[in-house]
């Protein structure tokens, strides 16, 4: 028997696929076989380094355009993903950060991290989610991150949000495991991203960041979106409701 990821065949919708995790996620997808439709916010039509590097691939790449943060304009999209009927993969990944003291944290800020974090991947899952019911079959990741079990330094709303998408996991998992859905999340570390880049910028903050990870450095992309591969293999059919720490050991500290 040969073990190995194989996705050939299966149509993966990618969220915040512009760069950082969404991009790499992207690249391993399209890699394994499968063709991709990547959203993001200000994603370029045509020619973005997403398209780009699934088409190297020898995959088909779909761009859309979504505002997480706006209702409406999140509805409409999950409707017409809902109406596509063909995908397989969701790969819940946009999320967006405000870094504030919890005294001091703006109520608009705290209004627009759950509504990108927590309210976009609710609905994505839930649209997306019905025809995976319908064919009895579909894989569905969350990321998360090490905020959902920590409550982080200043950032309130975004640990409160990856706090539900944890709790996101379990429901789903809960009630689809036993009608051919896998449901899982993955709880990135510290890994060299644009939402990180405060803090790669903070030599005090790094320094004492890097000396609690056991692993002794940042992660790099790649070391994500390769166990959220795993995730949406048949190596896990048996995998639900887990949330995958890939932290260099950070919470094992």
């Amino acid at each position: 028997m040969s073990i190995g990821i194989d996705l050939s065949g299966q149509t993966a919708l990618v969220t915040g696929c512009k760069r950082g995790i969404g991009l790499a996620i992207c690249k391993t997808l399209a890699k394994a076989g499968a063709d991709i439709i990547g959203v993001s916010a200000s994603l370029e039509l045509s020619g973005s380094n997403a398209e780009k590097a699934v088409r190297a691939a020898g995959r088909t790449f779909t761009a859309c355009r979504c505002d997480f943060s706006d209702r409406d304009e999140t509805l409409a999209f999950a409707n017409e993903m809902e109406r596509r009927g063909d995908i397989s993969i969701l790969i819940n990944n946009a999320g967006t950060i405000r870094r504030a003291p919890a005294a001091d944290h703006p109520i608009d800020d705290w209004d627009h991290v759950q509504s990108v974090n927590t309210d976009a991947p609710f609905i994505l899952a839930q649209a997306v989610g019905r025809p995976m019911l319908a064919r009895g079959r579909g894989k569905i990741v969350f990321v998360a991150s090490v905020l959902s079990f920590q409550g982080g330094i200043t950032v309130p709303g975004y640990a409160a949000s990856k706090g539900s998408v944890a709790q996101l996991v379990r429901a789903f998992a809960n009630e689809w495991a036993a009608r051919g859905i896998n449901v899982n999340g993955i709880a990135p570390g510290y890994i060299a991203t644009d939402n990180t880049a405060a803090l790669q910028s903070d030599p005090e903050r790094e320094q004492g960041l890097m000396a609690r990870v056991p692993a002794g450095r940042w992660g790099e992309p790649d070391e994500i979106s390769e166990p959220i591969a795993f995730l949406c293999s048949n190596l896990a059919r048996f995998v639900h409701g887990a949330i995958l720490p890939v932290d260099g050991g950070w919470l094992a500290r």
